[in-house]
């Protein structure tokens, strides 16, 4: 793909088989720790609030019929990248780095749509084999963060707030439909931790919609709190304080501190899906199981993230997971079909 835009800050190159995602960006960008050949996994570790699911599915060539990649990365220092090309006949992928504004030249793969919306997965009970609650997932109308048009029009510090109403505004609609003790996790970055509105609007929104506490619950990646583990300890407190659950997201995946764990009040983990996916493995089966007991020891419940086969809850169970999440029961679906199959489910 040739590019002609100011904006175009490097190259990137996607290996289906290997997968791994290299990017190359240019010297005057000042993005060098990006520079390299990675794993997605491995991206994870120096990028704030990095969603892998979200990469994943813009590089996932399965369905045989995509042809464009159009997919915006948050950045620790604020601002955001975007990896922009297309697949060729094999499924390998690769395009290029914008930075800041994107060049019309991409409206075809970056078409506005109505700006955020949020999805919802279920997150499943083992012990009761019912949807015990969800995760709020950003959607963006077909147009990444800081580029979606319509009235909404939200800045990236916008986005956690946003998202906080939103899946609020849902969690509050499947109670008065009747579905009673339900959760809704929400995601935040390291940035979004510094914000010192965030205790008040989540007090406000657990007040106004009459959650119980811990209803509404807050997702930490293990990169964020690691890198400023007082920081964290110190608002994940406050977040408890103003009602909120804290759960402990993407547990396993970087440099697990066990002294900050101890310290931090959280009510969960969830376990990165880079290990749920080699549950086959005996020795991955033992660390996960010793994961689900340090858990249920710290009095935290343990959900399996990344599940794709129904045939993997009896183990599940086993190795002492109290929940699970995956597409083995359902993608994302908007907050009105999430209604529906809280009504089927019931």
């Amino acid at each position: 793909m040739q590019i002609e835009s100011a904006a175009t800050v490097g190259h990137w190159w996607w290996d289906p088989e290997m997968k791994r995602l290299r990017i190359e960006p240019d010297k005057h960008a000042a993005l060098d720790d990006l520079g390299g050949t990675w794993t997605l996994n491995a991206l994870g570790v120096i990028l704030d609030g990095f969603s892998r699911s979200r990469l994943e599915r813009a590089l996932d060539f399965s369905n045989g019929a995509k042809r464009d990649v159009a997919c915006a990365i948050g950045l620790s220092k604020g601002g955001a990248v975007h990896l922009v090309g297309h697949f060729d006949a094999k499924g390998a992928a690769s395009g290029d780095l914008l930075q800041d504004d994107l060049s019309e030249a991409y409206s075809h793969i970056l078409a506005p749509g109505p700006g955020l919306d949020a999805a919802f997965q279920p997150i499943v009970s083992l012990s009761s084999g019912r949807i015990a609650g969800f995760e709020a997932l950003a959607r963006w109308g077909g147009a990444p963060p800081g580029h979606q048009s319509g009235d909404v029009g939200l800045a990236d510090d916008a986005l956690a707030p946003n998202m906080l109403i939103r899946a609020s505004e849902a969690l509050g609609s499947w109670q008065k439909a009747g579905h009673t003790g339900l959760f809704v996790n929400v995601n935040l970055t390291g940035r979004d931790l510094a914000r010192e509105d965030l205790p008040g609007l989540i007090e406000a929104l657990i007040s106004g919609h009459g959650f119980e506490p811990g209803q509404l619950r807050i997702e930490l990646t293990e990169q964020a709190a690691l890198r400023d583990g007082q920081e964290a300890i110190r608002v994940a407190e406050a977040l408890k304080k103003a009602g909120a659950g804290v759960i402990l997201d993407d547990f396993g995946s970087g440099h697990s501190s066990f002294s900050w764990l101890a310290a931090l009040p959280a009510d969960g983990l969830k376990i990165d899906p880079e290990l749920t996916r080699q549950i086959d493995s005996e020795k991955v089966r033992v660390i996960l199981e010793t994961m689900t007991l340090l858990a249920s020891r710290l009095k935290m419940s343990a959900t399996a993230e990344g599940i794709e086969k129904l045939e993997q809850i009896g183990l599940l169970r086993t190795l002492g997971f109290h929940y699970a999440q995956g597409f083995a029961f359902s993608h994302p679906i908007s907050a009105v079909e999430a209604g529906k199959l809280l009504n089927v489910s019931d």
